[in-house]
């Protein structure tokens, strides 16, 4: 009597959602390395704006004795790190890979709309933080800046930064039909984000009606809690500690939240996963 032995084939490892995330964000490096253009616009064109922001600064110092430049330069450097690296890049990328139909194959896989377009911000988001925190440790040691008062607030902001700007990349790519083209319809928001958001000029050095309607603009109160959370203060009044960080950045933690809702709103409602015909 002959037993049947049945042999099974190895599996490979379990696919799960970190995996596939892992896996989409390290194909998508290898794109971004590759690419020289992108490479340019998310680590030399933020340096050189830092260069411009600085005189700009220093300008209006002398028209507002007591504005502290150090720290809005380190703000500013930060906000255009994210704005370019995240924003712009993000939208170069969802609209090559959907030229390309990557984004159309990939959903036939076992990853989920989420997933991939997290997966393909991976890169972008990873670089723009890296160079986030280079800046902060240059701007701790050269300009002799004090530890954020709010470590958690100074997460909090950076998380809704990151996400906004992803979802308005997704949003943006819907209506830019080659990559060339980003260049063009991702201007309005980088305008909006550097001239009305308090990075090239400060909300408190502006007139308080135009003030008022730029914090109501979709970046401004995450860039806000960002210096809330290092500085303890968003400028229209003076530095508080830990516990008065909170009360100083509630106002643009509620803005920000339901910016965030709306921006996601719209990428799900406005993305293209395939060219359009």
């Amino acid at each position: 009597m002959t037993t049947a032995v049945v042999s099974s084939a190895p599996s490979g490892p379990r696919s799960t959602a970190t995996r596939r995330l892992l896996a989409l964000g390290r194909a998508e490096a290898v794109l971004l390395l590759r690419n020289r253009t992108a490479l340019f616009t998310a680590l030399l064109l933020p340096v050189l704006l830092v260069f411009g922001l600085k005189n700009v600064l220093d300008q209006q110092a002398k028209d507002n004795p007591g504005l502290d430049v150090d720290s809005l330069l380190v703000n500013g450097a930060v906000g255009m790190v994210l704005a370019f690296v995240v924003y712009y890049n993000l939208t170069a990328a969802y609209v090559a890979r959907r030229g390309e139909l990557v984004l159309k194959r990939l959903r036939t896989g076992e990853a989920r709309d989420a997933e991939i377009l997290a997966g393909t911000a991976v890169p972008s988001v990873g670089l723009a933080l890296l160079m986030c925190t280079v800046i902060g440790v240059a701007g701790a040691s050269v300009l002799d800046l004090t530890a954020p008062v709010n470590p958690l607030l100074l997460a909090v902001g950076l998380v809704l930064v990151v996400g906004t700007l992803m979802a308005l990349a997704a949003i943006s790519s819907a209506f830019t039909r080659t990559v060339e083209s980003a260049g063009i319809t991702t201007m309005p928001v980088l305008l909006l984000t550097q001239f009305g958001s308090g990075l090239f000029f400060p909300l408190e050095v502006m007139p308080d009606r135009v003030a008022d309607v730029c914090r109501l603009l979709p970046t401004t109160p995450a860039f806000q809690l960002v210096r809330v959370g290092w500085f303890g203060t968003d400028g229209s009044a003076a530095p508080t500690g830990f516990a008065g960080s909170w009360a100083a950045a509630a106002p643009h933690l509620v803005t920000g939240s339901v910016w965030l809702a709306l921006a996601v709103w719209g990428a799900v409602r406005y993305f293209r996963w395939e060219p359009r015909r």
